[in-house]
Formats: C-alpha cells, sequence, structure tokens
C-alpha cells in the first residue's frame, strides 16, 4: 500500500482519523487543506495529553510555558467549526473547555467587575482575580470559536489576560475569520494592541484553512427550508433536509451550557441541531439561552411549530425572540409549521411583533438569505 493509502492510527491521529472516517461516509468531501488542518490539530492534542506529575512537581510543571496551540483563520463555510467539533471530542483529558470567544470575554468582564464592587477589588488586580479561579480549576485547554476582537474594551485587555493563562500552562486553540494580523484592524489606539498579536503568535501556530468549498452555502443550494401541515409528509420533508445538512448523520443528543445550566438539545450533528417546538418555546427560555444557541450551531430545524392563539402567549413570545436572534445570527434555519406563515400569529397581544416575525421567517428561506455567511456575535443581554 502507497505511503498516500495508509490510514492513520485513531490513537495517534485521532482527528485526523475521524475526520477520514466522515469522508469515507460521504459525510463530507475531502479537502486537502481541511486534512492538513486536522493533522495540526493532532499535533496539539498529543502536547496536551502527556500527563501532567502531580504533587509539588505539578505545580511546578504547570507554571511552564503552555503546549503550544493553534490559530485557524479562513473564509466562512470552510470547515472550521466541524475540525474543532472532531478536535475538542478527541481531546482525552477532562480539563478542557470550548466557548465561544465573546461568550468567554462577557464571563472575564463579568468577573471582573464583580471584583471591583468586592472589598477586596480595591487595590487587588482584577485580571489576576479572574485568570486565578481558572487556574485553580487546572484547565490546561481552551477553545474559542470566532476569535474576533473589534471594541477596545477588549483589545486592552486581551494582552494582559492571556499573558497570565500562558504563563499558567493553558494551550489556547482558536478559529477566526481573519489572521492574527487582522485583529483589531483600524480599532482605536490599535499600537496598544499589537503587542497581545505578538503574544498570540509566540504561543499558537497560525494556519490559514483555504478550503475550495463554501460548504455551509452547499448544503442549503436548492433546498426547501420550510415544509407545511401536521401530517407524516411534514415530518418526512424536515428528515430529508436534516440529513442533507450533516451530511447523512442521524445526530445524536447534545447540550448548550448556558448561564451556569444546561439546555438538552434532541439532536446534534456537523454543526446543525435539531429541537421540536415545545424544546424551546414552552421551555423557561430567554433571550440569553437563544443567544447561545446561536453562536454554537450554524443550521437549526424545528419540528412542529404550531399556530399560536392567546392560549400560546408565552410561547409565541420566546418563539418571536427565538427567531430575532437567529436572523440576527444569520443561522440557517430548517422548519415545519402546522399553518401557512401569515397564520401563525393568532394572539393579539403579540400580533405587532409577530408581524416582524413573519417577514424574518419569509426572508429565512431565500436563496441570498441561506447563501449568507454569520454575521458577526451577538451581543449577550447582561
Amino acid at each position: 500500500m502507497s505511503p498516500s493509502r495508509v490510514r492513520p492510527s485513531k490513537k495517534t491521529a485521532p482527528v485526523t482519523s475521524a475526520y477520514q472516517d466522515l469522508a469515507d461516509r460521504g459525510v463530507l468531501i475531502a479537502d486537502p487543506a481541511q486534512r492538513e488542518a486536522a493533522g495540526l490539530l493532532d499535533a496539539v492534542l498529543a502536547g496536551v495529553s502527556v500527563e501532567r506529575p502531580k504533587g509539588l512537581l505539578g505545580k511546578l510543571f504547570d507554571s511552564r510555558e503552555a503546549v503550544r496551540g493553534l490559530y485557524l483563520h479562513g473564509e466562512v463555510g470552510r470547515g472550521k467549526t466541524m475540525l474543532m467539533d472532531l478536535f475538542f471530542a478527541a481531546v482525552p483529558i477532562k480539563a478542557k473547555r470550548r466557548v465561544h470567544f465573546h461568550e468567554f470575554m462577557d464571563e472575564i468582564h463579568a468577573g471582573m467587575a464583580a471584583f471591583r464592587k468586592s472589598k477586596k477589588g480595591r487595590d487587588a488586580d482584577p485580571v489576576e482575580a479572574v485568570v486565578k479561579p481558572i487556574v485553580k480549576s487546572g484547565l490546561r485547554l481552551l477553545c474559542l470559536d470566532e476569535f474576533h476582537v473589534h471594541d477596545i474594551t477588549n483589545a486592552m485587555l486581551l494582552y494582559r489576560l492571556f499573558d497570565k493563562l500562558f504563563a499558567h500552562g493553558v494551550t489556547l486553540v482558536a478559529t477566526s475569520n481573519v489572521a492574527p494580523d487582522g485583529l483589531y484592524k483600524d480599532g482605536l489606539n490599535r499600537q496598544l494592541f499589537l503587542p497581545f498579536i505578538d503574544l498570540l503568535k509566540s504561543h499558537v501556530t497560525v494556519e490559514a484553512l483555504p478550503a475550495a468549498r463554501d460548504y455551509r452555502r452547499m448544503k442549503f443550494a436548492g433546498q426547501h427550508v420550510y415544509a407545511f401541515g401536521t401530517g407524516p409528509e411534514a415530518r418526512a420533508e424536515m428528515d430529508r433536509l436534516w440529513l442533507r445538512i450533516t451530511g447523512g448523520e442521524p445526530g445524536h443528543p447534545g447540550v448548550v451550557e448556558s448561564i451556569g445550566r444546561e439546555i438538552p438539545v434532541p439532536l446534534v450533528a456537523m454543526g446543525a441541531a435539531r429541537f421540536g417546538f415545545a424544546d424551546l418555546c414552552q421551555k423557561p427560555l430567554g433571550s440569553r439561552d437563544f443567544v447561545r444557541i446561536a453562536h454554537q450551531f450554524d443550521s437549526i430545524v424545528i419540528d412542529g411549530v404550531p399556530q399560536m392563539d392567546r392560549t400560546m402567549s408565552d410561547a409565541a413570545k420566546r418563539f418571536i425572540l427565538l427567531i430575532d436572534n437567529l436572523y440576527d445570527r444569520g443561522v440557517k434555519l430548517g422548519a415545519s409549521f402546522a399553518v401557512p406563515l401569515e397564520q401563525l400569529g393568532r394572539d393579539d397581544k403579540t400580533a405587532f411583533e409577530f408581524q416582524r416575525t413573519v417577514s424574518r421567517l419569509d426572508e429565512m428561506q431565500s436563496e441570498d438569505y441561506l447563501g449568507r455567511g454569520l454575521r458577526e456575535a451577538l451581543t449577550l443581554a447582561p
């Protein structure tokens, strides 16, 4: 067998092996750039998987330089999130965390604000205060999706924050639409941000992902994303769309972490999620939860959206919030509706808001909307 035909070992190259398995099953079309990135992720995985000694020696080890990470950048739809999924699932250690970059920074800012209000916050360093519990938790691998700096508050904080995280042995793996040198481009006082770019590049391998196709756009090309009716035909149409989006993967249960709790997701596969209407709109979820969901998935399928009359005011309000957040983020939506869109809202309490929702639902099935990439990360409600 020629070297090019030798399959990677699941033990020595689990990310590459998982990627090849998906290609072999026709879930995705193999791409040389994606395969090369999978190999780089395997190298990071090998480093962070090495067990650290316990006791005093372990504490000394923790203060050493982190395992070199990876910063993977490229245009939307090129497979960055899919590769991060494979990598994070393959990392065998528990001391790992994956979070959207803006959610992570929101947590840092919230922690700093709380510390400043405390008695200890009068003289101590708030950055050190928020890093301390992260280090104490034993975190070794931090995976950040959609690394993008656009406001001066984050720009001025990042060097101090990551200088401390790297010094404590935290390895960073990040995805982004822009190369490090393009972060905070044309931002106010950008010269003060440049030391962070140098710090970042000294701790991660920077790799472009010039994949040949926009895979996300291909999933929805020529697809009817809505079905109408309550019979088995509507369900079957959503089943077909789901398998199209996931490349034939049936999916498995998952969760979305939100404000210290977990939101169950009935099916997750290849960056997509599938819910029933009741899972999202007849449970105590709010705008912040929907932002989390919009950050975590690029495509969502919802089964069984009913006509919402006065007896369903609360569910209608959640549905309105959900669609607002999915639309603002540019998430692709597939859904089955009991009635035509213009007949969905039959509650005078939500009639005005529902007009906007119907307008957005109409746009979200258009070729123009389905062809766009995800929009800038949503701001989380305080």
